[in-house]
């Protein structure tokens, strides 16, 4: 059996998104090792989380850097020694450069509580409600230069209800997302797949997985 795949995750709150990863690894559901938990902020609770998990984890507050390019530049040799080789956000409040995206092309990954293209960026539960749309959900996506703009890897439906309120609605994506990523991230990590275009297609036809 292949050794596991190290990965890095990036967060700046909870962390609940990095604990539905960590148990699905745990169980055995994703062949992957968290090789680093990293924050841009120092009391962000995911961080304890992980010290008590017993992972590696690392404080780089961007707060205390003159430039974006000069914090990322912290991450990146972070990642570079934790030997990491994809890199999911779990809620990261950071929007990441083309200089560091190019840096790890096709191996960073996010969660986003929309069904993309629809409702990318801040507050996507408020901007589908005010939209008056019945269905919202969550996206698993590749990262790319543009905001929530990757190729889709995996998404969940959730019904808007009538008396929703963005807290309500946004409390049942959760659920959902908790469900998605690691449901990506396994597919990613075992399944053969290729971008076309803006899409992403698993399937026969790919010798290995990410050509």
């Amino acid at each position: 059996m292949p050794a596991p795949t190290p990965i890095a995750v990036l967060l700046s709150g909870r962390g609940s998104n990095f604990q539905a990863l960590h148990r699905a690894i745990e169980r055995g559901e994703v062949p992957a090792r968290i090789a680093l938990v990293a924050s841009n902020v120092v009391d962000a609770p995911g961080i304890a989380i992980a010290r008590a998990l017993g992972l590696e984890t690392l404080v780089l507050p961007h707060a205390t850097e003159s430039t974006r390019a000069a914090h990322e530049a912290k991450v990146l040799a972070a990642l570079a020694a934790s030997g990491a080789e994809w890199i999911c956000l779990a809620g990261y409040m950071r929007l990441l450069s083309a200089d560091f995206v190019a840096r790890h092309p096709r191996r960073i990954l996010n969660v986003h509580p929309s069904l993309l293209p629809s409702f990318p960026g801040l507050h996507p539960q408020r901007q589908a409600l005010e939209a008056g749309v019945r269905v919202s959900g969550c996206t698993v996506h590749l990262v790319d230069e543009g905001l929530d703009s990757g190729p889709i890897v995996v998404q969940r439906v959730v019904p808007v209800l009538d008396g929703d309120d963005e807290q309500r609605l946004a409390a049942r994506i959760l659920v959902e997302e908790h469900r998605a990523y690691p449901e990506a991230l396994r597919r990613l990590l075992v399944e053969p797949w290729r971008v076309e275009g803006r899409r992403l297609c698993f399937g026969a036809g790919d010798p290995s997985p990410g050509s």
